[in-house]
């Protein structure tokens, strides 16, 4: 199951066999502009029924919506889209609405949502699928719905903000299926437990952090009836073992699921009843795809032709994305794993020094970027702590000076310039941050001693 590291990276025309669709020219345009093929529309509009509709319609239309957070500062917006030169900028469900008008209904998407990874670097990337043939295009859509079961007689329940590349792909893949879909809010046990007793849902995306809140919502207020649903999958950050097994007691037998993938493309699927007899399983590959692992972890996946991607505009970091294998063009994400002789893969670290709060992916380099600016700090270094409620909490390690700047002055100068998930909720003032001989922070002791 383990493959010697490979030295022959690839390129894009081995991504793309036929011929790497063109990009259209940037060029500065007002969205109420009919998007054309090849157009890139960045979304920062709160998730709806529309949204979804209005990324189908897109998408059915060879347009590539970049789906964003909307609560992102103005200083973290002209970061990220710097590099991803959209031709159309949508800040209004009104300015939306207009946008979509003019393209065709829903039908087969000609590609993926151009949705934002982060690296270590802290500099935010696009994940490009290109325009899928007919054929690719279908595929897609097929193995979601044989994967994941989807049909008309689905109600999903979203959960997520709909940015996220999971609760959209499983919202999309409802809606491809006749099925239709609720979106109650920001997350409320409350209004999410209402929502299931008048709504009985079939399908649901969470992360840990949802079932958590959820379950200690109804302990105290009691559990409804949860037939109805058929399929409860889980993803975005490891789930604490006594959490999975109240999943498992709590929905109906043969319901729930676990899976791991990234923003780049999907890697597993894992009934319970699997992790029940393998403790600590993020299941065995999706089907068309093959797993295996460096010598040092290092986890690699093939996937199918209409699963590929590149980075949009950079190329170095496509090639350092991929490599050739025996059984195809393969990608890393750079998690570490390992597989046993059954095929069950074993994740044994996600991400260097990546932050999982809530489900959400935090780059400290992002946020040490940031919070460096703030006046009287000298150094600064971000770690994750495990945190019973979110998985992992943002913490910040800090050297100020002279007088320097104060917990309070940070959380002002972090509400100003970072997104909510981002922001730390610790912050510890150190003399000086320990470090490598080659002047890498121990995040380790930072944790350990914090």
């Amino acid at each position: 199951m383990t493959t010697a590291p490979s030295s022959r990276r690839i390129d894009e025309t081995v991504l793309f066999p036929e011929a790497i669709p063109p990009v259209s020219p940037t060029r500065t345009r007002g969205p109420y502009c009919e998007a054309v093929e090849n157009d890139r529309v960045a979304l920062l509009v709160p998730g709806s029924q529309a949204y979804v509709d209005a990324v189908l319609r897109m998408l059915t239309a060879g347009v590539f919506p970049i789906p964003l957070d909307p609560r992102l500062t103005p200083a973290e917006r002209e970061r990220i889209l710097a590099g991803l030169d959209p031709t159309a900028v949508v800040r209004t469900t009104q300015e939306l609405a207009a946008l979509v008008a003019p393209l065709p209904e829903p039908g087969l998407p000609l590609g993926r949502p151009m949705h934002c990874t982060s690296g270590t670097t802290g500099v935010p990337k696009g994940v490009y699928s290109g325009l899928l043939t007919p054929q690719d295009a279908e595929a897609l859509v097929a193995e979601e719905r044989a994967l994941w079961g989807f049909s008309r007689d689905d109600v999903n329940l979203v959960l997520s903000p709909l940015y996220h590349s999971a609760p959209l792909r499983f919202a999309m893949g409802t809606i491809l299926a006749g099925g239709r879909i609720v979106i109650p809010g920001p997350f409320d046990p409350a209004t999410v437990t209402a929502v299931i007793e008048a709504e009985r849902p079939t399908t649901m995306f969470c992360v840990p952090t949802h079932l958590q809140r959820l379950l200690a919502h109804w302990d105290e207020h009691g559990t409804p009836d949860l037939s109805c649903f058929r399929l409860v999958a889980h993803a975005g950050a490891p789930c604490p073992t006594e959490l999975k097994h109240r999943l498992i007691d709590a929905f109906p037998p043969g319901s729930t699921w676990e899976f791991y993938g990234s923003t780049e493309g999907q890697f597993t699927a894992c009934r319970s009843e699997e992790w029940l007899e393998r403790p600590g399983t993020v299941g065995r590959a999706r089907p068309g795809r093959t797993l295996s692992t460096d010598p040092d972890g290092t986890i690699w996946c093939t996937v199918p032709s209409f699963a590929r991607f590149t980075y949009y505009g950079a190329p170095e970091k496509t090639a350092a994305a991929w490599r050739s294998t025996p059984e195809g063009p393969a990608f890393t994400v750079g998690d570490l794993g390992r597989i046993d002789e059954d095929g069950y893969l074993y994740l044994d670290g996600r991400r260097e020094d990546l932050v999982i709060s809530g489900g959400v992916n935090v780059y400290p380099t992002e946020v040490e970027q940031v919070l460096g600016t703030c006046p009287g700090v000298a150094d600064v270094a971000v770690y994750g702590r495990d945190d019973p409620q979110w998985g992992q909490r943002v913490c910040a390690a800090v050297v100020v000076t002279g007088a320097g700047a104060s917990e309070e002055t940070l959380r002002a100068f972090a509400r100003e310039q970072l997104a909510p998930p981002k922001r730390p909720k610790e912050y510890v003032f150190w003399a000086e941050l320990p470090r490598t001989l080659t002047g890498k922070v121990r995040r380790d002791q930072l944790r350990a001693q914090s």
